[in-house]
């Protein structure tokens, strides 16, 4: 009862901020943000050290290399994290956009966006999100409420410090960002059931995370992040480009949910492609589990199972299976993916357009890799997650993202 109680006491603080927040100009607002990346790179040693114990607690518990990856912040990823926050600053602001219209009653109405009010995210050992996610939520005039995983306790704590004591050098509430310091489950389930206090809670992790938020919350949730993603190369594809495509999707960052953990090539192209393939993935030490005409081509390739087809592995593992054309590909993709990041390689725009329209998922390319899927690619500066979903947003989420609609009318003694 008493995390459950400290969580609620956090969560109202936040309730209270946003009302304020709410209020805030666009100019303060990006005060604050231009202020927070400022003083992050100021005190970019402090989060290190701090960082450096949890790294050292982590590869003690056995944490793998892949994720010890995501957790690992240094002095070049802290700088990428401030030109993140400086690129936020410099977008529009979503909050106070409106459309008009009049009615033959003459009502005059407004629709205006505004702040979804506070946002509580739970996620693993990712620091970056600490950042990505309060300073999205402060752009758009929400508080949000922070849990990370134990792997990232104390950066996450030393972050949090820095962007306290930024708000409050901005005059602006500091409870407008607030930390859940325990990382018993019992805190998570707390945040989970705080209907009323939280309006969206986000989970960012791998699926088990999700799963748990999206079966146990009692409140709304956005489903995120959960990335089994396909690569397709089709009989018409150029192969230098498809073997350096298959090789960045899968190889330059494993942990990440936009990694490719799936190729499917045509039959056609099999016997040339795959060879070449494996051999580029060998500079990478990953391990091919493939279907029976891939263990042909490919002699040293594991067996795929069912399993290994739904399976995100965050790992230096790649699933490979030969299909018969397009159609096919499509029908793998729409039975095993997350709805996450697909793509084709191809020459013919009728088999790319076929694949962007069939294709099921949040995120659909042609000839570019999957790593793509991310809020500073796309535009947005950063993203508080990835959406999985339909309601209320999919892909990337960024700014507009993190609002909602109000109906402001107006009359004149109107009656109906």
């Amino acid at each position: 009862m008493e995390i459950y109680e400290e969580v609620r006491a956090l969560c109202e603080n936040a309730g209270e901020a946003a009302q304020r927040l709410a209020l805030c100009s666009t100019d303060a607002k990006n005060r604050v943000l231009l202020h927070i990346a400022d003083e992050l790179a100021k005190k970019s040693e402090d989060i290190i050290k701090a960082n450096d114990q949890d790294l050292l607690r982590a590869a003690e518990n056995g944490v793998p290399p892949t994720m010890l990856d995501r957790l690992k912040l240094t002095a070049a990823r802290i700088d990428a994290i401030c030109a993140s926050v400086r690129d936020i600053a410099a977008l529009d602001d979503p909050i106070g956009k409106e459309e008009n219209w009049s009615r033959p009653s003459g009502l005059q109405i407004s629709r205006v966006r505004v702040p979804l009010g506070v946002v509580a995210i739970i996620y693993e050992a990712r620091p970056n999100v600490t950042v990505d996610s309060a300073v999205l939520c402060l752009k758009t005039g929400n508080a949000v409420v922070l849990r990370g995983g134990k792997e990232a306790i104390n950066t996450n704590k030393a972050i949090v410090k820095v962007l306290k004591s930024a708000l409050e050098d901005c005059e602006i509430d500091p409870h407008s960002v607030e930390l859940v310091t325990s990382t018993d489950r019992e805190s998570a389930n707390a945040l989970m059931s705080m209907r009323g206090k939280v309006d969206v809670l986000i989970p960012r992790g791998g699926k088990g995370l999700i799963r748990s938020v999206v079966e146990n919350a009692k409140v709304p949730v956005i489903e995120t992040g959960a990335g089994n993603c396909h690569l397709y190369i089709d009989e018409s594809a150029d192969m230098d480009m498809a073997v350096k495509i298959a090789v960045n999707a899968k190889c330059s960052r494993p942990s990440v949910c936009n990694a490719v953990e799936t190729v499917l090539v045509h039959s056609s192209v099999a016997a040339s492609l795959l060879p070449t393939l494996a051999d580029a993935l060998k500079d990478y030490n990953v391990e091919i589990r493939g279907c029976p005409k891939t263990r042909v081509l490919i002699p040293d390739a594991a067996e795929a199972t069912e399993e290994d087809y739904y399976t995100e592995y965050n790992d230096y593992i790649l699933a490979v299976r030969v299909v018969d054309g397009v159609a096919a590909a499509i029908a793998h993709v729409n039975k095993y993916s997350t709805g996450h990041s697909e793509a084709i390689i191809t020459s013919s725009k009728e088999n790319a357009e076929k694949f962007l329209a069939e294709v099921n998922s949040a995120a659909v390319y042609v000839n570019a890799s999957t790593r793509f899927t991310d809020g500073g690619e796309f535009g947005f500066g950063a993203e508080i997650g990835i959406s999985t979903q339909k309601l209320h947003v999919r892909g990337p989420m960024g700014l507009e993202a993190l609002t909602t609609e109000k109906y402001k009318i107006v009359g004149n003694g109107s009656i109906r």
